[in-house]
């Protein structure tokens, strides 16, 4: 599942983005129409951190028991 920053959704924001461009939207508004496009798809949306050292300090993750 591509995420936002990596390779893949940044090709797929930029093909967006032009195609956006080409069907007469400004430059920034293609921008915002590309990436609202993409955070709407699940798809595309970050699935979190993926390792436990990404969630945080231990004693304030939400889960935390202990």
């Amino acid at each position: 599942m591509p995420e936002p920053g990596s390779k893949k959704y940044d090709t797929r924001r930029a093909r967006l983005r032009k195609d956006a461009e080409q069907s007469g939207i400004s430059d920034q508004d293609a921008n915002a129409v590309a990436n609202e496009e993409l955070q709407e798809g699940e798809a595309w949306r970050s699935s979190g951190p993926r390792t436990e050292r990404g969630r945080g300090p231990k004693g304030e993750r939400p889960e935390s028991s202990g």
